[in-house]
């Protein structure tokens, strides 16, 4: 809606972190400052919380040095929660509104923060209260709907890409010490991040050999005929899973063996590790040593090993979600819409919150192959542009390199 005098502009990161969220959080600062529309620029400490509790921020104090710098700075900058409304907060919550005389809400989240939006408006146009409310994708696992991907998905899947390309050559080379290593990424209910580590593979012999993903249901005696199989070829296996992987019978490989464990923090599974109990089960049957990794949260914070195009991207979101705002278009989330791949172009759309919130996109069967096993070349054609350039490391050719006396 058209709002009939200037207001003020309030923006918030909620849910876990990425990479590139201040990216975004930048772009929706600077295009704020240029704006006519816009009086001033707030933000909420700790998300939807520092709102209703006044820890309110200026942030159009902040210059434009600092303001590149926050763009490349990881991490949610402003601080997050998870913390769902209640009903009976709405009330507080639009006086806070009227007290700072917020007429542009930005909300930097995944499908639980669109499902926020969507109540808020729901409930400001039902008490009359002009307000446009625009939500920036962001989630590391990649399960938003009706966007291509969304931001933050590229730099977690370049991350979770390098640290199989190094820790692939560790298992290599440690072959005659462990024989497997399970490698564990974030993925509740879809694979993406986690099939993303197929970009580590350049030979057959290369790590990852196996992707188990929730998307396919998982069976015990498949699983240890795929990991003897690969060990019989290569001598060595690496397997990349996401946290949400299944059994046939539909429950959690996470939460099977984990009681003697629930002392130990592994994150969303509810104290057990997917890649903790798969290591248990191949080590009860072939007595082999190996190892379990689980990246967690560090693929949502590491800059170092950020996506040039999700930098750009996140940042693009941010500057068109004010833009749309000051159109006077509310209760929408902005799109990346897939122009081509290659060469790579995008461009941004919105979509409702309807259309977003709380639903959950898993990955499509034209990506996965037959055996549920691995990803398919359709994947990598999708992955790789968002990732960008792998490195190239040496080999050395043991068959040249004998001497012989």
């Amino acid at each position: 809606m058209s709002l009939s005098t200037k207001k003020n502009a309030i923006v918030g990161q909620l849910g876990g972190p990425t990479s590139v969220v201040n990216s975004s959080l930048s772009g929706i600062i600077q295009e704020a400052i240029k704006s006519k529309k816009i009086n001033n620029i707030l933000g909420m400490r700790d998300g939807i919380l520092g709102l209703m509790t006044d820890r309110i921020v200026d942030l159009e104090k902040i210059n434009s040095k600092d303001l590149y710098r926050l763009q490349h700075t990881p991490s949610s900058i402003l601080g997050s929660c998870r913390y769902i409304l209640k009903k009976e907060e709405f009330p507080h919550l639009l006086r806070q509104f009227e007290r700072y005389n917020i007429g542009y809400f930005f909300l930097i989240g995944g499908n639980g923060t669109m499902e926020t939006g969507r109540q808020i408006e729901q409930y400001c146009k039902k008490n009359s209260y002009q307000i446009n409310i625009i939500g920036i994708p962001k989630t590391v696992d990649n399960d938003l709907c009706n966007t291509d991907h969304a931001p933050g998905f590229p730099s977690a899947a370049k991350y979770i890409c390098l640290s199989v390309l190094q820790g692939g050559r560790l298992a290599r080379d440690m072959q005659s010490v462990d024989k497997y290593v399970i490698l564990q990424t974030v993925g509740r209910s879809s694979g993406w991040l986690a099939a993303s580590s197929v970009l580590a593979k350049r030979k057959k012999v290369d790590a990852p050999h196996l992707i188990y993903l929730p998307e396919r249901p998982l069976s015990r005696k498949l699983f240890l005929s795929d990991v003897k199989e690969c060990i019989k070829k290569y001598g060595w296996v690496y397997i990349v899973c996401g946290e949400g992987i299944r059994w046939e019978d539909k429950s959690f490989i996470a939460s099977h063996y984990s009681q003697n464990n629930n002392e130990i923090e592994y994150g969303a599974m509810g104290g057990g590790s997917a890649a903790l109990n798969l290591h248990k089960i191949i080590y009860q049957e072939t007595n082999y040593r190996g190892e379990f990794q689980i990246t967690e949260s560090l693929s949502m914070c590491a800059i170092d090993r950020v996506s040039n195009v999700d930098v750009e991207e996140a940042y693009a979101c941010g500057v068109r979600a004010v833009e749309l705002a000051e159109e006077g278009i509310s209760g929408v989330m902005i799109s990346i819409i897939r122009a081509n791949s290659k060469p790579y172009k995008i461009t941004l759309s919105f979509v409702p919150f309807e259309e977003v919130a709380l639903k959950i996109k898993p990955m499509d069967d034209k990506y996965i192959n037959k055996q549920g096993n691995f990803v398919t070349d359709e994947y990598i054609k999708y992955i790789k542009p968002l990732v960008g350039k792998i490195p190239k490391y040496y080999e050395l050719n043991f068959k040249k390199a004998y001497i012989c006396i």
